[in-house]
């Protein structure tokens, strides 16, 4: 599913419970500011040291996420604290007063994640920026395409330093099975390489029958400059000339990413339906057609199932609206506790929800309507007056053969209208009715 993976970013991500930081500085006001902004409504624990032996006797005692440093202590004047956290395989955020263009090419040059300066305006908000950038970084994946190499070494080196899930293409058709399964957050590739080039992935990408809105930079040399401008108006996230200077282009990758959380971030909201947190008739025909591509690709079964609230109307007419809410709540929580993220699930409208089968032939969808209407049977919703029971009529329609989306739904309706006027709560399906016929 579109939205099921990563999306605990900003701020979020210094939320996740058991995150450790290990702050090195012997400045007690820096260390006292950067503490309090850390652990300001966060869940992470900061264990502060001001001295290489503190720094030696804390590593002994526990496993770090991340560590923001000064280069010198008064014990650790050459930078020995630094080459401790990096030989233990620490993800190192240099924070320091102590700078200038030698060593900071020296430091970065080391793979640290960034290098701030204690004299900069808003030094203490930058670093917890750089921690929380750093640790939403571990949950994007990153897809590097390019035939060539060593330049795809390269490329994938710089972004493992700063934390990134990183995969690599060689050929097209390694892009789109890793874009269609919803393993990549954002793609570098090489404007001009062979069937890899960044244009052409994003004319390909844009292009297919379910679009992927996974933002592209293109790498390319000086002499390429002048494509920059056709890449970027036909969508893509960014044109990067090499040779590139490290820091901006890693500012160049963070921004694209930070852009695509915002837009995506939009887009789930778009996407839920108000009442019931349920996706919404919108997202259902927006990523159903990428759902039933997948199944085909993969020869694995696919089916579509209608669900109707049995009475809703004489409900809300006797209890009142508000009772009937209660109910679509109550229906829709059943509805995601049982199907979770495996198959698409929508409200469609009203009182009718979409099912999706992601995998599911017309057999095993069938059994697995007929568990999810007892289980919803058996669902009680709590009102002030008193306990109420629902039932639900689903209709269920195989998807066999490639058509247009609304075809699978049409007939997934119309076998709902038959289970309603046979009696209701109950599952139709071709299958049903063969089954019928042969008794």
């Amino acid at each position: 599913m579109t939205f099921s993976k990563q999306e605990q970013t900003g701020d979020a991500a210094l939320k996740q419970s058991g995150r450790h930081l290990l702050l090195i500085e012997d400045s007690r006001v820096f260390s006292t500011l950067i503490r309090h902004e850390i652990q300001n409504g966060q869940a992470m624990t900061v264990t502060h040291c001001a001295s290489l032996g503190d720094v030696t006797r804390a590593l002994e005692c526990q496993n770090f996420d991340v560590a923001v440093l000064d280069l010198n202590l008064p014990d650790a004047p050459n930078c020995e604290a630094l080459d401790l956290v990096l030989s233990h395989g620490i993800p190192a955020i240099v924070f320091t007063g102590s700078f200038n263009d030698s060593t900071r090419e020296r430091v970065m040059a080391r793979g640290v994640v960034d290098c701030i300066i204690k004299n900069e305006r808003d030094s203490v908000s930058s670093v917890v920026a750089a921690v929380n950038r750093m640790l939403s970084n571990a949950g994007t994946n990153v897809l590097v395409a390019d035939d060539d190499a060593e330049r795809r070494l390269a490329l994938v080196s710089v972004l493992r330093e700063q934390r990134f899930q990183v995969s690599e293409a060689v050929t097209g058709q390694d892009v789109l099975s890793a874009v269609m399964d919803g393993r990549v957050d954002l793609i570098v590739s090489e404007y001009a390489a062979s069937d890899l080039s960044a244009q052409q992935l994003l004319v390909g990408l844009r292009s297919y029958e379910c679009e992927t809105t996974v933002p592209i930079i293109a790498l390319a040399p000086q002499s390429a400059r002048g494509q920059a401008a056709r890449f970027l108006k036909g969508g893509g996230a960014d044109f990067v000339e090499r040779p590139f200077d490290r820091d901006e282009f890693v500012s160049r990758i963070n921004r694209s990413i930070t852009v695509h959380r915002r837009i995506a971030s939009l887009q789930r909201l778009a996407s839920r339906d108000y009442l019931t947190d349920l996706y919404n008739r919108r997202f259902f025909f927006q990523e159903g057609p990428r759902i039933v591509e997948q199944c085909f690709r993969r020869n694995a079964g696919a089916s579509i199932a209608i669900l109707d609230i049995d009475h809703f109307k004489r409900l809300n007419d006797t209890y009142g609206h508000e009772v009937g809410d209660l109910v679509l709540k109550a229906v829709a929580r059943t509805l995601r506790n049982f199907v979770g993220n495996d198959h698409l699930l929508a409200r469609l409208g009203g009182e009718e929800f979409g099912v999706l089968f992601d995998g599911l032939d017309i057999s095993a969808a069938s059994h697995y309507c007929e568990q999810l209407r007892e289980t919803i049977a058996r669902t009680q919703v709590v009102t002030d007056d008193e306990d109420l029971s629902v039932t639900v009529s689903i209709g269920l329609a195989p998807i066999e053969q490639r058509e247009v989306f609304d075809n699978y739904l049409h007939a997934a309706d119309q076998f709902l209208y038959m289970a309603k006027h046979a009696g209701r709560n109950r599952i139709v399906s071709e299958l049903t009715m063969i089954n019928t016929m042969a008794s």
